[in-house]
């Protein structure tokens, strides 16, 4: 099986926005992982995209934009996923973000439901090779 996943650490955020209890979280670049079934090397992509949590509560403002994300945890129901968001992502229920800002803040929110909306197709950055002896 094929995998691909939002790396965290390093993607930058555009913007966040909060309307109507709907979270957004644009990235003009997401870092994007992927990795081939049988292989240990991997591929970085970039594609642009949102991250969207509706029924969002925040229990603080909203971070200054643009700034780069240091990494942190997407909360989908049982799962956890550290310093990255599975691709695709769609769930509801108990769901939420605690990320790591650049600037040493945070971004906590949590909510009903969690997706990412991408856009376009994803670009080819370069070839990750693992090293072994």
């Amino acid at each position: 099986m094929d995998t691909a996943s939002i790396e965290l650490p390093g993607t930058e955020i555009e913007s966040i926005s909060l309307t109507d209890g709907t979270l957004r979280l644009r990235f003009p670049k997401a870092r994007i992982i992927k990795t081939m079934t049988g292989s240990t090397d991997r591929t970085l992509w970039w594609q642009a995209g949102d991250l969207v949590i509706e029924g969002a509560q925040l229990p603080g403002p909203l971070p200054a934009t643009p700034i780069v994300c240091a990494g942190g945890d997407i909360d989908a129901n049982l799962y956890t996923y550290r310093d990255m968001i599975p691709l695709p992502l769609s769930t509801r229920g108990r769901v939420g973000c605690d990320l790591k800002l650049s600037d040493g803040s945070r971004l906590q929110a949590s909510g009903d439901a969690i997706h990412l909306e991408m856009e376009g197709i994803a670009k080819y950055v370069e070839h990750i090779r693992t090293n072994t002896p």
